[in-house]
């Protein structure tokens, strides 16, 4: 009888990389899957689910993003401070003017598991508005939509 036996990487044996990914005109939950997908390291043949496995991604044009539908007026996104009376809710026709980097980290976040891997995983994104950012040194590649 033949044994066969699943590779299991060790997370000092994870080859690492950055991503660059241009957020202009793509829809939010669309470019959110994809960057949450470079994130856990599923697009690697080496993917182990229990090892952080996943790269670094650079996101550019935030502020460029599209949304479906009537989500602009619809989306709420709230937040709690945990007094009476502090429970602030905000469209994500705002939030995108106010602050359009929150509007697509928050999309990738939430699609990130809650757990130690999803936090490490969250620490290696980076959301910029427009379309410069200072991360040249880790030379990013450009992935295509």
């Amino acid at each position: 009888m033949l044994k066969t036996s699943t590779y299991m990487v060790k997370h000092d044996e994870v080859p690492r990389s950055w991503h660059l990914v241009n957020a202009e005109g793509q829809v939010l939950g669309r470019l959110s899957t994809k960057v949450a997908g470079l994130l856990r390291g599923k697009h690697k043949a080496v993917y182990t689910p229990h090892v952080d496995c996943g790269d670094g991604v650079v996101v550019i044009n935030a502020e460029k993003i599209k949304v479906t539908g009537t989500k602009l007026d619809t989306k709420i996104y709230q937040s709690y401070s945990g007094f009476p009376g502090g429970l602030k809710r905000e469209p994500l026709r705002r939030l995108l003017d106010r602050r359009p980097t929150e509007a697509v980290h928050r999309a990738v976040v939430g699609m990130l598991p809650k757990n130690p891997l999803g936090r490490r995983a969250a620490k290696r994104l980076r959301v910029y508005a427009g379309p410069s950012h200072p991360h040249d040194a880790q030379m990013p590649v450009e992935k295509s939509r």
